[in-house]
């Protein structure tokens, strides 16, 4: 058995998932699961996530399994466990979790709203957990100015998390492309565990769409 079971979908987060998997140089078995009601799905993943959610990892270790959910947490979780070069240094540690949570909190957010037409009003941006997609993007692009990655001159796992979000929202035009979000994406994408990944997610679409 490998040392992780990894369920997914290759039109989903879990290209996310991959990735750190591949950053994270995991032994990991993958369980594609067809989108659909939870009846047509495997019951262990059922189990293991009632949200019916990929990704979705299960950590076999020292005779438990452990579960993680949120594309997020599989990040951190893949480098402590697997990867302590990519989890951050004790000066890393304030822009690593403030970057990591603000890609998976209000840019998240603000680009599933806009995407579906919600634009909160003055009123609705204090409780809205990102404010405005405008502030949100703003943010953002200031957060990745004047550096190369999310702890300065130095790739860490909060990069594959964030780095995700900068890749996807300028191909697919869920962000603007602002010189600095374009550029910090573009790095990211040069990784080798990156173009690996993503090369078996792209096989595994196409495959499915011949089928």
């Amino acid at each position: 058995m490998a040392d992780y079971t990894f369920y997914t979908n290759p039109m989903s987060r879990g290209q996310i998932a991959r990735w750190a998997l591949h950053e994270a140089g995991a032994d990991y078995e993958q369980v594609i699961v067809e989108y659909g009601p939870p009846d047509g799905k495997p019951e262990a993943f059922n189990k293991a996530n009632p949200m019916g959610k990929v990704p979705t990892i299960i950590h076999h270790h020292n005779g438990h399994d452990h579960v993680i959910t949120e594309c997020a947490a599989i990040c951190h979780y893949l480098a402590a466990m697997q990867a302590p070069e990519l989890t951050p240094k004790a000066e890393e540690m304030a822009d690593y979790y403030r970057y990591m949570f603000f890609a998976a909190g209000p840019v998240e957010q603000a680009i599933a709203a806009h995407s579906m037409g919600w634009k909160p009003t003055e009123e609705q941006q204090g409780m809205a957990g990102f404010g405005s997609y405008e502030r949100t993007v703003d943010a953002l692009e200031t957060l990745l100015t004047g550096r190369d990655y999310v702890c300065g001159d130095r790739f860490t796992m909060a990069d594959v998390y964030v780095g995700s979000q900068a890749i996807w929202g300028t191909e697919f035009g869920t962000l603007p492309k602002r010189d600095a979000i374009v550029a910090y994406a573009e790095r990211c994408t040069q990784r080798q565990a990156y173009s690996e990944a993503k090369a078996i997610d792209t096989k595994q679409i196409e495959e499915s769409q011949n089928a």
